[in-house]
């Protein structure tokens, strides 16, 4: 019997690690991909800066994953943050360790990196076809994709689905696969957005003046837990890192509430008591904005959000403004879109795979990557499980084909 080719559908990091598992294992791989390039969305995650892991240890890095650490923690343990490192130095691209122990490769670029992997496995012998949208598979089980040529079925004896989620449509991610997966009878749960700012309401004069300004120095508190960082005000909200800590506990709120609010401490570096005092303090004829500009440093943005948030009565009263710069109420009253956020959640569900990946009623199929039921913070956390389950379903995919071929099973 002669060996057994892998159609790999998605050509982001999920897919190109599960064709560089099969093709170190000498199984023919070819990848298909809906776009007219590969890895947009990764080139786009990396324009700032490609944060591809952490470097916090693994036990804090798994509780990242919050109720979902069980399923991903061994596909974690079989590539993880230093495997990930050493991947990439194995490509040429060093990285180093940030302030914040995020990890970077030290160019800061995606495109390198992609370039470099790209070429190692054409070299390799694996095969990449665009402007392919999979349709999922005609009655003889035949893959059916969407070509500029017209409609195409290829015959594969293992398939690897690693098709994103639904963020960032117009890069690939469109989350059309659901429905194909749901209609063959699998657990999939609707997918929701992560990483993701919220809508706010604010006054028109508030969002002309302020929109696209930094909040930095600041820190939130919500549900019981307290983070320091930064974010932004946009004309909808709130977004940046600092939301996105808290954006699947603030969403989820939203989704049981209808509405959600955390506390924002406006000077995390001044004590209450600190605060309290120097709002008190004498004014004589300046202006109470002048005031806290001179005695707090509180102006531009954070004093603008005082007046946003607070009633005329409450801000002219010290005690009580004091109490607000410490714990200022933000009202969030929804998620913004799906296609605006940085990831999703929901996907197919762990119930529906086995150990290697593979879907338990579709034999010889395999998930991998964001269309997984799974969330994490930014930080890196995203990328490292989407590269850990390409890994593992590449790793499934050459164990089914071995069962057929006899091939030995490289470890590498």
């Amino acid at each position: 019997m002669g060996t057994q080719a892998v159609a790999i559908i998605g050509v982001g990091p999920a897919g190109l690690m599960a064709a560089e598992v099969l093709s170190k294992n000498g199984i023919p791989v070819d990848l298909y991909d809906a776009m007219p390039s590969v890895g947009r969305k990764f080139l786009m995650a990396g324009k700032g800066g490609l944060n591809l892991t952490h470097s916090e240890p693994l036990d804090a890095f798994l509780a990242r994953y919050g109720d979902r650490r069980p399923q991903l923690e061994p596909l974690l343990r079989q590539f993880g943050p230093d495997a990930l490192r050493d991947w990439a130095r194995g490509l040429g691209i060093d990285t180093f360790v940030g302030s914040s122990g995020r990890v970077f490769p030290t160019e800061m670029k995606a495109a390198p990196l992609l370039r470099a992997w790209l070429h190692r496995l054409r070299g390799s012998g694996v095969s990449i076809h665009v402007r392919h949208r999979w349709l999922g598979w005609d009655e003889a089980g035949l893959l059916r994709f969407a070509t500029p040529a017209g409609e195409k079925t290829v015959a594969a004896d293992a398939t690897v689905l690693a098709l994103g989620g639904g963020s960032w449509a117009r890069l690939g991610s469109d989350g059309c696969w659901l429905p194909v997966l749901a209609a063959r009878g699998i657990g999939v749960a609707p997918l929701r957005p992560a990483n993701c700012g919220f809508d706010v309401g604010w006054s028109e004069h508030f969002r002309e003046r302020f929109a696209g300004e930094p909040l930095k120095s600041a820190a939130i508190s919500f549900a019981g837990e307290t983070r320091r960082g930064e974010f932004v005000v946009t004309k909808h909200g709130v977004e940046g890192s600092l939301i996105y800590a808290f954006s699947a506990r603030l969403r989820d709120a939203i989704e049981a509430d209808g509405s959600a609010s955390f506390h924002l401490d406006l000077l995390p570096d001044h004590s209450p008591e600190q605060v309290a005092a120097e709002v008190a303090h004498p004014r004589g004829s300046r202006s109470l904005s002048s005031h806290l500009q001179s005695r707090l440093g509180l102006k531009g943005v954070k004093a603008s959000l005082l007046r946003e948030c607070l009633s005329k009565e409450r801000f002219a009263e010290p005690a009580r403004l004091a109490a607000a710069i410490k714990a200022l109420q933000i009202r969030l009253i929804a998620p913004r879109p799906i296609d605006e956020a940085i990831s999703t959640a929901g996907g197919v569900a762990f119930e529906a795979l086995d150990e290697h990946l593979m879907l338990c009623n579709l034999p010889g199929v395999f998930c991998a990557g964001e269309m997984l039921d799974w969330e994490a913070p930014t930080g890196g956390y995203l990328l490292t499980a989407c590269f850990a389950s390409g890994y593992v379903a590449g790793q499934g995919a050459a164990w089914w084909v071995r069962q057929r071929c006899n091939i030995a099973l490289s470890q590498d």
